[in-house]
């Protein structure tokens, strides 16, 4: 059974930075793909960024320069730094197994 719990966001400032984690468990990290989505207020669901098990990664458009997605597979932990954060930005953000989404941290970027 595949068990995710984000962690990390809050309110920050525009061009602040934030740093999400997502514990796992029932994910095998060395081979699964994972993945960050967030869904803003009123919106649908975004990919935001996947991490392949070879490391390989992958970003949307909108976060590409300012978000890195990472990961440690002895803790099963993965993870999202956020620097440059913009207002846009502002969403419950979710780890994600394919379909599997587990509880959401809600970041907000507000002056």
């Amino acid at each position: 059974d595949v068990q995710l719990q984000a962690s990390g966001g809050g309110l920050v400032q525009p061009g602040g930075s934030l740093r999400l984690s997502c514990a796992a468990s029932g994910v095998t990290f060395s081979s699964d793909t994972m993945s960050w989505v967030r869904q803003a207020p009123g919106k649908g669901v975004e990919l935001v960024s996947y991490i392949t098990g070879g490391g390989s990664t992958r970003y949307a458009d909108s976060v590409r320069g300012r978000f890195t997605i990472s990961k440690d597979n002895a803790k099963s932990t993965l993870y999202l730094q956020m620097n440059n954060l913009k207002p846009e930005d502002t969403a419950v953000y979710y780890c994600a197994k394919e379909t599997k989404r587990g509880q959401g941290t809600l970041v907000t970027v507000s002056s």
